[in-house]
Order: structure tokens, then sequence, then C-alpha cells
């Protein structure tokens, strides 16, 4: 009955029965922290301490929300639909649709991948490129849940594969960082070739998304899609000017003081100085862009929360030293276990980048014991973190899509977004993090 086992399968059983993830959260925490041994203020109080935790990015996905409703009012994402549609000429033909419905999903594929190195805005752009695409994607039948599973391998996989920006971050200040910490002597250049298999199989996952599963056209409701957008008008060549202006100071503040809240509240500003959003308006705009993403903020602040009990009863620990005593020098199953393991607690966390260091610190000692080499160490623990981001329900891999392609209404965060990622990226991602800590 170890809690973060008890919190995490809660909250994903009560998830998957399409109980709001907000209150699959707080249930689980509240179970977690008394199975976990703390009384019921003490839970509730660890739990309402940490929200707190969340409130940064849950106020960043409030100011992108009305930072996307005032760069829709621009015009510059109609003219961006409207090239889309160009493409797919007067006929449409099913060999045409089949032509733009790639180069869509590849140019998507390319701003992820670009997002966490290039342009290091993470999630921040879901909410602004693809609403304006959802009326295209449903013309076209595309099946949002493709769409949803290109996206998290962008954001993911590079992080794992390539060592810049937000990679940088996690391969060498995270995981090469923690595993000299303690004691395994690798270097920068080992990291991103060891992490290549458990990415290999990620990529695999993603073929057969894209390829088999998700392949066949999906129905979408285009009345819902057209009520969420603004009326259709000339475009005005002024405000498309205005919008670049305003994105170029969001990006560039963002870039420099590491502040979504601030670059989509310049750009907000901008939006309404300008003239494209009128001052009796700017409230309107406002409030519509923030209901469009409160339910992705209320999660990530439940998510602290959640986090903060499971660390209070000290869940993980006793989780990993209670698995380490099952592994009794047998290395194949030893490696499946930590990897398993490392999928709770991330799976519970929804940070990769929060959980290398928790189970680093007893995950590296047994691999030296168990004799792995440094190139599976490395394998094996940045696997075992990677594991859950990608299908955790309190992950922003998985609440970004949501953010974007449920702006209708029509995408169900639980099994359009969480499923599809959990099954094309989380067992993969088990398997070959498996070959890999026991081939290297």
């Amino acid at each position: 009955m170890n809690p973060v086992v008890v919190a995490v399968g809660l909250m994903l059983v009560l998830s998957l029965l399409r109980i709001n993830v907000v209150v699959s959260l707080s249930i689980g925490a509240i179970v977690g922290g008394l199975v976990g041994g703390l009384s019921m203020g003490d839970t509730l109080s660890t739990f309402t301490g940490g929200l707190g935790g969340g409130a940064e990015i849950a106020l960043a996905y409030a100011m992108l929300g009305a930072f996307a409703v005032a760069i829709s009012r621009s015009g510059i994402t109609d003219l961006l639909a409207r090239k889309v549609i160009s493409q797919l000429g007067k006929e449409a033909s099913p060999g045409r649709v089949l032509w733009v419905k790639s180069l869509l999903l590849v140019a998507i594929l390319l701003v992820s991948i670009s997002s966490q190195n290039l342009i290091p805005v993470h999630i921040a752009f879901i909410p602004i490129l693809i609403p304006p695409l959802l009326h295209v994607m449903a013309q076209m039948q595309m099946d949002r849940r493709q769409v949803a599973c290109v996206i998290t391998f962008g954001l993911t996989a590079t992080y794992m594969l390539l060592p810049v920006g937000f990679g940088g971050i996690f391969l060498n200040n995270i995981l090469a960082k923690n595993l000299i910490d303690n004691g395994v002597p690798v270097v920068a250049g080992q990291v991103p070739l060891a992490m290549a298999i458990p990415v290999g199989g990620m990529f695999l996952g993603l073929l057969v998304a894209v390829f088999f599963t998700y392949r066949k056209p999906r129905q979408y409701d285009l009345e819902k899609i057209l009520a969420t957008e603004p009326e259709s008008a000339e475009l005005n060549l002024a405000h498309i000017w205005v919008a670049l202006l305003a994105i170029g100071v969001a990006l560039g503040l963002q870039l420099m003081t590491d502040s979504i809240v601030l670059g989509a509240l310049a750009g907000f500003v901008i939006f309404t100085l300008g003239g494209v959003i009128p001052f009796r308006e700017s409230q309107d705009a406002f409030t519509q862009g923030v209901r469009m993403m409160s339910l992705i903020g209320f999660i990530m602040i439940s998510a602290a929360g959640f986090a903060a009990v499971m660390k209070a009863t000290h869940g993980v620990d006793s989780l990993v030293a209670s698995v380490s005593g099952m592994m009794a020098g047998n290395k194949g199953l030893a490696a499946f276990l930590m990897l398993l393991v490392g999928l709770l607690i991330t799976m519970g966390i929804g940070s990769s980048f929060s959980t290398v260091p928790i189970i680093a610190t007893i995950y590296v000692p047994l691999c030296i014991q168990l004799g792995f080499s440094p190139m599976a160490t490395i394998a094996l623990v940045g696997a075992a973190g990677a594991l859950g981001d990608a299908g955790s329900p309190a992950s922003d891999s998985t609440l970004g899509p949501t953010s974007g392609l449920n702006a209708d209404g029509q995408h169900d965060h639980i099994w359009d977004s969480v499923v599809p990622t959990f099954i094309h990226y989380n067992i993969p991602l088990l398997v070959f993090g498996w070959i890999a800590a026991m081939v290297l």
C-alpha cells in the first residue's frame, strides 16, 4: 500500500472514468496522504500549501490564452488558414488532401521540435498556432489524436536527444550532473548517444500513430469550430503588422527574461495600443482567453499540490527502496522495475525534469552495484525519468496539445491526448529503455 502507487493509480482510474482531472488529482492526493500516514489536516494543508507551485505556469497559460485571442482578432491567423486552404485547390482531390495533410503534420512537428531549442518557447506556440487550423483540419477530416501525438513527440523526444535549449538543461544540467554527483563518470557527448535507443522507440510509436492508428478520417462538428472563431472580416494590413510586432516583442521578452507571462502581457498591450483590440473590448478579449485556458491552469495548480503531498509522505523513497530489495542481482528484472517505478513517479509528478533528481540518488548506486555500464546507466536513469511525461494527465506535454486542439470543446484531454500518447510513447519507451540498459 505505497502512497504513491495508491494515489497515482486512483488518479488515473478516475481520469479514465471521465472524472474531471482536477477532481481526480485532488482525491488521489488526499487518499495518498492518508495512506502515507498523514492526518487529514496535514494532508489538506500540504496539498493547499503546494498549490502555489503551479500558480506561475497557470498564470502563464491564462496570459497565453489572452494573447492567442488577440492574435486571432488581428487576422494573421486567418491569413495562415487561407494559405493552407489554398493549397487544397478547388477540387480537393484525395491525393491533394493527403499532400496538404502531410505538409501540415510535418510543419507542426518541426515547430514543436524548434520550440525546445531553436526558438525555446516550449508549449507557448500551441494555443496560438493550432486553434486557427482546426477548421482546416476538420475539412480534411484529420484525427486530432494524430496531431496530439505529433506535437507531444516534438516536445518530449527533442529534449531527450538534442543537447540544446531545454535539451541542454535536461541532458547536461540535470541528467549528466546527477549521474556525476552520484559517482558515474560520464561526459556530455555520451548522454545523447545513450538516449538514442529510447528515443528510437518513441519515433517508432510516432510512425505507428501517424500511419496506422489514427490514419482514418474523423468527423468534427464544423459549427462548434465556427462558434469559437472571430467573425470573418477583410484583412487589415495595419493589423497584420501590429500582430507581427506583438509576436516579435513577446518572443524577444520571453527569451530575455524567461517569462511567458511578461512576453504574453507585452504582446497583448501592443495589440490594444495598436487598435487591433479596442479599449472597450479588451476586457472581453482577455476574459475569453482566460476562459479558454482555465482548465489547463487549474490542472497545473492541482498537480503541484498533488506532488507536494507525495513528497510529504516519502512514498517515493519507500517505493524505490522496496523495489530495490526485489532485484536480487538480476539485471534484467532490475532494469524493468526501475523503469516501471520511474513511470509511476512521473505520471504523478508530471515532470521528467523533477523526476530525475529524485530517482538518481538511489538508482545510480544500484546500477553501479549491479554492474551496469555508464552508458547503460545514462539510458536507464534518463528513460526512467522521462517515462510518464508523455502520458501523464498533469504533464505539459499532454496539457499543451489539449490547450490548442480543444479550443472548440471537441478534444478530450484524457482519451484524445493522454491515452494516445501513453500508448504510443510510454510503452515503446519502456521497452526500448530496457533494451538500451541491457545492450549498452
